[in-house]
């Protein structure tokens, strides 16, 4: 925080800050969407202003490029996932299940060749259906955790990173990492792959792409949800080959 007085004390750097503080409301507001209630949207904003404090930093003189917006953005978000794990806002238990699904989800996708069902994943886990809907629920949501790029994770850290210092936001920015992620989405059930579109690519909200699915807004979350699951299944377990 004392950088942060320090950027307010000089009128041209607050006003460079202000400048950027919608894309970081921007970011707060649709990661808040797919958390729990517990987790403040004031607190999300405050971690994502040290994010972009980082950036301004380094860019004392943005040129509001599509390079460096897609920069901001992956540092702003990397701070706020930074200061929720802190918080540890996801319970172990949620965590863990959230782990078994993506693990099954990778399994059966590798003996069936294609995506699993609901119930396929269900009936793998020994759950019935609507416990597994409601883990999906619980989950995070979240692509990448702090603890996959521990030390002793070899199977992520050694894919996708070359540093084993590094932070959420190069891991997302790294090429291989693109690379594996787009093969993983080009995989994911047609439905999935448009929800992901339209809430990532096109920015509607939950509520608006329920209304062109003619779906309630919680099966629209539930839907983002599951394939992010996918999706890590597909990259933390080296399921792409």
């Amino acid at each position: 925080m004392i950088a942060q007085r320090a950027w307010d004390q000089d009128p041209q750097r607050s006003a460079l800050v202000a400048r950027y503080v919608p894309l970081v409301q921007r970011i707060a507001q649709r990661l808040r969407a797919r958390l729990p209630a517990n987790v403040d949207l004031g607190d999300l904003i405050q971690a994502g202003l040290i994010g972009l404090l980082d950036v301004l930093e380094q860019y004392p003189e943005p040129d509001d490029s599509d390079a460096f917006l897609r920069y901001a953005t992956l540092r702003i978000r990397g701070s706020m996932i930074d200061e929720l794990r802190e918080q540890d806002w996801l319970p172990r238990r949620a965590r863990a299940k959230e782990q078994q699904v993506s693990r099954a989800m990778a399994q059966l996708e590798q003996q069936l060749g294609r995506p699993p069902s609901d119930q396929e994943v269900a009936k793998h886990l020994g759950w019935d259906l609507d416990d597994y809907q409601k883990a999906i629920a619980d989950s995070g949501g979240q692509l990448v955790y702090l603890e996959d790029l521990a030390a002793d994770n070899d199977s992520f850290v050694g894919q996708y990173l070359r540093d084993r210092h590094a932070d959420i936001s190069e891991v997302l920015g790294s090429l291989e990492f693109d690379r594996h992620l787009q093969e993983a989405i080009t995989r994911l059930p047609e439905r999935e792959r448009l929800v992901l579109s339209l809430y990532y690519r096109e920015e509607l909200t939950l509520r608006e792409i329920g209304e062109v699915l003619e779906v309630t807004e919680s099966r629209v979350s539930q839907i983002v949800r599951q394939a992010v699951l996918r999706l890590r299944a597909s990259l933390q377990l080296g399921s792409l080959g």
